[in-house]
Formats: C-alpha cells, structure tokens, sequence
C-alpha cells in the first residue's frame, strides 16, 4: 500500500508542471465554455463590457484544456463535474459566443481589441513588471503630460511606488495631469507605446541590474536546500550586496508559514492528491507544525495519518512538491486571491 502511495505521489506531482496554470479570466472562460453557447449567452449578458473582454480574450486564446482541469476548475464554481470532457477554446469559439446576444457592431469592437491592441496590452503588463527605480530614472527627463499619461496605464501598484521616487514638485504636477486627464490623444498614445517598445523594452534595460537580481531570485527559489546552502556563504562573501538583495526577494517553501492561517488554508486546498502531505515530509518540524495548526482537528489527524501511511518517499519528489505549492502560492497572489509577505511588511511601526 505505500508502495503504491508513493508511485501515485510521484506520478502526480510529476504530471503538474506539463499542466498550463490558469488565471481568473480563463478558469471564468472554461466554465462559459462548459455552460454551452445558449447557456453561456445568457449568463454573459449579466456582466459588463470589461468583464466581457477579459473573459473573451482568455477564450480565444484558451486551446484545449484536459478533463482533470476542467473538473478542478468546476470543483471551483461547485459545479458537477462526472461527465466533464476536454474543452477548446478559440476565437470563433468566442465570437460564436458573443454573437448570440450582442449586436454585431459591439462584437466587432470587442474581437479587434482582442485581435490587435491585445499586444499593446501585453507591453503595458510588461512595463509594469520593471522595478520602479529603473521606472522612475526613466521618466525624469519626461514631461508631465507624458509621465501622466504612462502612469495612467501602468498598474496602479506600480505607479503608487513610482511617484514618490520623483520628488514631491513634480509627482504633484503629474498627479494634477492624471486627475484632469480624460482620454490621451490617440496619435501620442502610440507615440509613447512605440518609444517605450524601443527605449524601455530593449536589451539595454533587460540586463538592469535590479531586474537580473530577480531572475537570480527565481532561480535560486528552484535549488534544493542542501544545494542553496553549499553555495550561500561564498556568495555572502563574494558579493554580499547583491546577493543579500537576491535572498530578500526570494520566496521558499518555508516562507510559507509567513502566511496568515486563512491564505496558507486557501494554498493548502488548492494543491492536488498528494503535494500537501508530500511536501510536509520533508519540511522541518516548526513548518509542519504550523501547517497543521491552521487545519481544523479532523482534517489535521487525515493528514498526519496520511504522511504517516506514505512510507519512504524520495527527496527529489518532496523538493518538487514543495515548488509545485509555492508555484501555486504565486499564482493565486497573481490573482489577488492572497497575499504574499513581503520586506517591506516589517519595515514600518505604528504606536
């Protein structure tokens, strides 16, 4: 029996990385998509335009979802599940759908903005993923008008961060320009998307230091514990600056327990089969002892009864479980369905 416990664990968490992880708009796609064209029409009337293009844009660009992950994602919607097949998604999928009940001006409208401004909406999300610092040194010699009108379509987050760093005269101005701002004109606004894809998005800026530091961040979070360790200290060393700003953005299995009880719950119940009592295996006792505390009684003893009925696992699987439940971690912050601790929590005090 723990023979074939272990080979399933192993089958399972080694089948989730081959799986496409799915944000809100496509899992609201999927479950359109299940719903049928009439049944489908009906309910997207209900919402309004935006939710309509997001939804329609994941659909177009959805391909074809196995039957594990529609289940998932009708498990999510508490929706039955027993007779759930592969789905695919494509535009004249989309377009059939939003045919059904509105007029075919307004579909035009919403199927060209999908089909081509789509990728001027990706460098927008592109820009915003740069570190603010490098956002800011940018936007210095800028005028306001054109400050104001990129900070406008940045994430909010991110201009929020960005602003300060230009000093308290000119961020009043550029604030004062966005409040006053009604539409940029259409000529400038591609004016600034073609300056931004040549000057900001280039090679120049990919290899920025702060972005590098990063990516070293992300790499260094898939390295085993023994392998980080063995190469940590000379790096402490070596270069003690940036490798301590690489630690400070690094995001473990263990940071987990820096997570409140209900959003380590919500990352607990989202992971599939056997991660969670996988990936507990192989975590020290102060982790699995908090893991377990957030879980109601019931649940709490199934789970230790089941990691104790596992028998031998191998490291590497519980190395893999543990990325596969911060991967997830990650992917509902992404969705705003938690939030992850960061530095910067700990940084101010509040007498």
């Amino acid at each position: 029996m723990a023979v074939a416990a272990m080979k399933r664990a192993n089958a399972e968490v080694a089948e989730q990385p081959r799986r496409k992880r799915l944000k809100g708009p496509e899992k609201a796609a999927i479950l359109f998509l299940c719903l049928g064209e009439r049944r489908g029409s009906e309910l997207m009337q209900q919402l309004d335009e935006i939710e309509i293009q997001k939804i329609t844009r994941a659909m177009s660009r959805l391909g074809v979802i196995d039957s594990p992950q529609v289940e998932k994602v009708l498990s999510e919607f508490v929706e039955s599940a027993a007779n759930g097949g592969a789905i695919v998604g494509s535009f004249s999928v989309a377009e059939r759908l939003l045919r059904n009940f509105l007029p075919g001006e307004q579909v035009d409208g919403i199927l060209k903005d999908i089909s081509g401004p789509l990728k001027v909406r990706d460098l927008w999300d592109r820009f915003s993923t740069i570190n603010e610092n490098v956002i800011a040194s940018y936007l210095k010699g800028e005028h306001v008008q054109t400050v104001a009108a990129i900070l406008t379509n940045v994430k909010v987050d991110v201009a929020a961060k960005v602003l300060p760093l230009m000093g308290t005269e000119k961020m009043q101005d550029v604030v004062e320009r966005m409040i006053r701002m009604d539409a940029v004109p259409q000529d400038l606004m591609k004016e600034i998307e073609e300056t931004l894809k040549t000057d900001l998005m280039g090679s120049a800026l990919e290899s920025n230091g702060q972005d590098m530091q990063q990516h070293m961040a992300e790499l260094l979070n898939k390295f085993d514990r023994d392998t980080f360790d063995a190469i940590a200290p000379e790096l402490e060393k070596r270069v003690p600056e940036a490798f301590g700003n690489i630690k400070q953005k690094m995001f473990t299995f263990d940071d987990l327990i820096k997570l409140d009880g209900m959003s380590l719950a919500r990352v607990m119940r989202g992971v599939p089969g056997t991660t969670l009592p996988l990936a507990l295996r192989g975590a020290s006792e102060e982790v699995r002892n908090y893991f377990l505390d957030v879980l109601p009684g019931r649940s709490r003893d199934m789970l230790v009864d089941e990691m104790e009925n596992m028998g031998p696992v191998r490291g590497r699987h519980v190395r893999e479980a543990q990325s596969a439940m911060v991967d997830y971690a990650k992917e509902l912050a992404e969705e705003d369905v938690i939030s992850l601790p960061s530095d910067d929590d700990e940084d101010d005090f509040i007498e």
